[in-house]
């Protein structure tokens, strides 16, 4: 069996997999509310809707990310225009803050910041993934923080949190396909490996880069992790050159 084959069939068999596991739920707090209705108090009815509520969310994300998985083959689909990244942050982050409520964000914002020239609507993407992934492996009470800045001749863009450490062994591979880390706080948390692998992807075919650095703090379990962008600043001649080729 050569690689191609082999990695065909591993990535059949983890999507059947993490399919499986939200359907299962799905399905059986469904039957056992079909099957014990009036049996069951207000309190567990509304227990087992928020169950089915959550894994079919998990569900639709799990879908979305595959189709997001194939469309990365091409590079047809990007649309490239002029950004100027502030608003889509702040949108990004008002979204992310709605789904964790308690969870605190910080954004600082270097004024003057020039343009990116990527497509829109993969930018957010981007953004959404780094944010929403901060937040939900972060400690509780703890702060995301969202810092830009110029490096080079590159846009920065930097997301930052307290969680549990990744050792820089590991620093490639959680960009990988349905790669997650074994650690306590991801144990609690329900992921499919995909988030970090696309937008990996999507930053390098809009020409940037992607990176990942854990230190440790005064606390021994908690480290600070930031993961950090770079988007080149292109030139008006370099802007035509790529609109000529869309």
């Amino acid at each position: 069996m050569d690689n191609i084959e082999k990695n065909y069939e591993d990535f059949i068999s983890t999507v059947s997999h993490e399919l499986r596991t939200p359907l299962t739920s799905i399905r059986g707090f469904s039957q056992t509310m079909l099957s014990s209705w009036d049996k069951l108090d207000d309190e567990s009815k509304k227990k087992f809707l928020k169950i089915i509520e959550e894994q079919s969310n998990r569900l639709i994300h799990l879908v979305e990310n595959m189709l997001s998985v194939t469309k990365l083959q091409s590079s047809n689909n990007f649309i490239f225009n002029e950004l100027n990244i502030k608003n889509p942050i702040e949108q990004v982050i008002a979204v992310v803050k709605n789904q964790y409520p308690s969870h605190k964000f910080e954004f600082n914002y270097k004024n003057n910041l020039p343009n990116i020239f990527v497509d829109k609507d993969k930018f957010q993407q981007i953004m959404t993934n780094l944010i929403e992934n901060s937040a939900k492996y972060s400690v509780e009470n703890s702060t995301t923080t969202v810092t830009t800045g110029v490096e080079g001749e590159n846009a920065v863009v930097e997301v930052t949190n307290l969680g549990i450490g990744i050792e820089e062994k590991d620093y490639d591979k959680i960009f990988t396909k349905f790669a997650r880390i074994d650690n306590p706080l991801t144990r609690k948390v329900q992921g499919s490996g995909l988030g970090l692998y696309i937008t990996k992807n999507l930053t390098e075919k809009m020409g940037g880069k992607i990176s990942v650095s854990s230190k440790p703090t005064d606390n021994p379990n908690i480290s600070k992790i930031t993961f950090k962008i770079l988007l080149p600043i292109k030139t008006i001649e370099e802007q035509a050159r790529i609109k000529c080729n869309q």
